[in-house]
């Protein structure tokens, strides 16, 4: 559901658990990854973190490059009215954010 951005309807016949199980168990997937990898990739970058993933996208020809960059439009349900025609384009029908995450060779997040 996460990595294809489908709704739980969708994957409730593959997984064979109802449509309203899916987003619990994916609820559950997502805090045991921030329980068990918080501490150590959801944390900020110190600038040592900096150096080091600097100095090793240097060594494979991409210098100054930190990590792959991927982003999704989100349908934002509960924007302020006057913010609406700023965050509405013309392909969607309800205002969008664009949410953009960069990942390094260690999948920092």
């Amino acid at each position: 559901m996460i990595a294809y951005y489908i709704a739980a309807d969708c994957v409730d016949e593959d997984l064979k658990i109802g449509a309203s199980t899916a987003p619990e168990c994916m609820k559950n997937f997502a805090l045991g990854v921030i329980e068990v990898f918080c501490n150590e990739y959801l944390r900020k970058l110190t600038q040592a973190d900096v150096d080091r993933l600097l100095q090793v996208t240097e060594a494979r020809d991409f210098p100054g490059m930190l990590g792959s960059i991927d982003c999704i439009y989100w349908e934002w349900k509960n924007c302020p009215a006057i913010w609406k025609t700023s965050f509405q384009k013309k392909l969607y029908k309800v205002p969008n954010i664009i949410l953009e995450a960069v990942a390094s060779y260690e999948l920092w997040i």
